[in-house]
């Protein structure tokens, strides 16, 4: 049996507008062009999962139950704009972290594969056809060492590790998931 195709998506940066620390849904602005985008790779076959690290709550800016009201607000609008986001994952600890008990190391913080690993378990994803849309370094390499095929940074960076391909929009990104 064929196992699926997705599309990985970080949140602070690529879905959302990244004011550092979105831990209200006052502060959540969606990227601009963002549902378009995400219907089209929809129509292509990707599954969609948000993988995003969130050390807001290990620092105090915000709780758990805070990201959950924001989660819960950003897939409302998502089923409202008819996109399905099939999972969400959030590593809530940080080794520098001021509350306990996630004042720690996770395996699934990004650049560790923890998340992606998850993902491709509980959505039967084929990582050879996926692919992994982040805006940080530390998305990229997640998805390298979680096996994901298309590293996808949304960056204007000079300079991009080898085996990462750079997208300056979602078009870009488009046009790789495309081909």
């Amino acid at each position: 049996m064929n196992k699926n195709r997705a599309l990985l998506l970080d949140r602070d940066g690529v879905i959302n507008i990244d004011t550092a620390y979105v831990g209200q849904v006052e502060r959540f602005t969606f990227m601009p062009d963002l549902f378009p985008f995400l219907r089209a790779v929809r129509d292509l076959g990707y599954r969609l999962a948000v993988l995003t690290n969130q050390a807001g709550v290990a620092r105090g800016f915000y709780s758990e139950a805070d990201y959950h009201t924001v989660t819960a607000h950003m897939l409302d609008v998502f089923r409202h704009e008819q996109i399905e986001i099939e999972l969400t994952l959030a590593c809530f600890e940080h080794p520098e972290g001021t509350v306990r008990p996630y004042a720690r190391e996770s395996f699934w913080r990004k650049p560790n594969a923890g998340m992606v690993l998850e993902a491709i378990r509980r959505l039967d994803i084929d990582p050879s056809r996926s692919a992994f849309l982040g805006d940080a370094l530390r998305d990229m390499q997640a998805a390298q060492a979680g096996g994901i095929k298309h590293c996808l940074w949304l960056t204007q960076q000079p300079k991009i590790p080898t085996g990462i391909t750079q997208v300056s929009t979602y078009a870009d990104a488009l046009r790789v998931l495309s081909a």
